[in-house]
């Protein structure tokens, strides 16, 4: 049994595609997505059915990121569509061949907004915490607020009290490296910007990476 752990994948559903390609991910296996699904990428509706059809194969925990709010909260009205928008909604609505000017909402299927609607805030494991963005050493997990767990940047991240491992997404690196720092990693390498999409073995230090050329690459830490 592996624990994995995929970062930001951002509608670079060619990148996903070929990434479980290589992990192969089965039924035994602990599968945390980090969030940030839509938004800059081609392909969000894409990346939404294939983490969908991820779920015949396995068990995968889908965490919340701050451009799945952002597309949740949309629905709200017009001032938080335009931040939406304004963040990379214009791609997502593209990939879903609509845009704000029609009833955008209606044709997102109902499936793919329950998906983000089902995203949770944080994920443990005896050994790792897995959360979007970053938290407060301080606070038990329950009690993180939610501007922490989606938005705050990694260079803010310290040491939790638990002792866990703590695994996050949300600040791009733009080398395409994990940004390894030991009591916490980030494993977003930016795949809608011309990185890498990764998964992370957090256990064995084992790790995969694909683009949207289909190219791959993997390593240890």
């Amino acid at each position: 049994m592996r624990t994995l752990a995929i970062g930001d994948i951002h509608g670079s559903n060619a990148a996903l595609v070929t990434l479980l390609t290589q992990v192969q991910p089965g039924p035994t296996d602990h599968v945390i997505f980090v969030g940030d699904y839509v938004d800059r990428g081609p392909s969000s509706c894409q990346v939404v059915e294939t983490l969908l059809e991820l779920r015949k194969s396995c068990s995968p925990v889908f965490l919340r990121g701050n451009h799945d709010v952002m597309m949740l909260e949309a629905r709200e009205g017009s001032s938080k569509r335009n931040l939406w928008l304004s963040y990379g909604g214009i791609d997502t609505l593209d990939s879903y061949g609509t845009s704000y000017h029609r009833d955008w909402i209606s044709v997102v299927p109902d499936a793919h907004w329950a998906f983000l609607e089902q995203s949770v805030k944080y994920f443990e494991t005896e050994s790792h915490i897995f959360v979007h963005a970053c938290l407060d050493a301080e606070l038990e997990m329950k009690q993180q607020p939610d501007w922490l767990l989606y938005w705050e940047s990694f260079e803010r991240v310290q040491p939790h009290k638990s002792g866990k491992t703590i695994i996050c997404g949300h600040t791009p690196q733009g080398s395409g490296e994990i940004k390894n720092i030991g009591f916490a990693m980030c494993i977003d390498t930016k795949p809608a910007g011309g990185g890498w999409l990764t998964c992370l073995d957090v256990e064995s230090g084992e790790f995969w990476q694909s683009n949207e050329k289909g190219s791959i690459r993997d390593g240890t830490l």
